[in-house]
């Protein structure tokens, strides 16, 4: 990767994080980190990737609930995202087995095995990662990640987005995106980091040859629920009860293919990290603790 970008230093809001630079040897990530609570036994490690036009900020208000429970969790941007470097005009640097192998890297640097978690986008990313190498992981939870490609409904924003990016700079569609009204992420994490400026700053920091690379995957992935059935690693699905990108029932009928844990997260939606994040955090770390005492 090249290190080009960086137009400002890795962002921390949590008194007990340490942002900071994953160095790998394909690259520096930008990572949130934060350890176990003082006086609590460390119980393991958590890799927690973000969703399409996402960033570890949205794991912000999990971090000190599964601090508590003796977890330490490090959110990472992905190459291209936000604070991560990545080539603006080079979609194949985001292929999606560059970008796997992108988190094997992270999860090594980090001190493998690591509880894998993925979300949305970084959930399918965090499936191709297992399915090269499953050694460096401990488990996989997908959230509101789904078998396959996402709906229809979410295709056409994704191509409206695509589209856009054809002709427009990414300051272009920010106010773009403004004329239609405040961002829905405003609420949840971005209330506390700034808000409607910090989106902006995200945003503006993504590469557009990212987005649009990894929205054509969103767009064409196929169901490799079989192929990960058949990777000997303990699988968690967890959702809100309503998500307009992947149906709930599809991801329940995949929890089944996989004999996975299966958590629906009351009053979330797309993002429980950030509709329900206390919950959130209890079901991950319940599903954790209770591999504590298998091989």
């Amino acid at each position: 990767m090249s290190a080009t970008r960086y137009p400002h230093p890795v962002t921390s809001h949590s008194p007990s994080a340490h942002a900071r630079r994953l160095l790998t040897p394909r690259g520096e990530f930008a990572v949130v980190d934060v350890p176990p609570a003082a006086g609590v036994t460390a119980r393991g490690v958590a890799l927690l990737l973000p969703g399409y036009t996402g960033s570890k900020e949205d794991f912000t208000l999990v971090h000190e609930p599964l601090a508590a429970r003796g977890y330490r969790t490090v959110a990472v941007d992905g190459r291209g995202q936000y604070e991560s470097d990545g080539p603006t005009d080079d979609e194949s640097a985001y292929a999606q087995e560059e970008l796997a192998r992108d988190v094997l890297a992270q999860a090594n640097a980090l001190g493998a095995p690591v509880h894998l978690v993925g979300h949305s986008l970084g959930g399918q990313i965090a499936r191709a990662a297992v399915l090269l190498d499953r050694s460096p992981f401990r488990s996989l939870t997908l959230v509101s990640s789904g078998p396959a490609r996402i709906s229809a409904s979410q295709e056409q924003r994704v191509k409206l987005l695509r589209d856009a990016l054809a002709v427009m700079s990414m300051a272009e569609c920010w106010e773009a995106v403004l004329a239609m009204g405040p961002p829905e992420e405003v609420g949840g994490p971005a209330r506390g980091l700034g808000g409607q400026e910090y989106l902006r700053r995200r945003w503006l920091g993504t590469s557009p040859a990212q987005l649009l690379a990894t929205g054509r995957q969103l767009c064409t992935e196929p169901d490799r629920v079989a192929e990960l059935a058949a990777v000997p690693l303990p699988f968690h699905v967890l959702s809100g009860v309503r998500d307009d990108t992947w149906p709930v029932p599809d991801l329940d009928e995949m929890a089944l293919r996989l004999e996975a844990h299966r958590t629906v997260v009351d009053g979330a939606e797309h993002s429980p990290a950030a509709d329900r994040p206390v919950p959130t955090a209890r079901a991950l770390a319940d599903f954790w603790d209770g591999l504590a005492s298998t091989p």
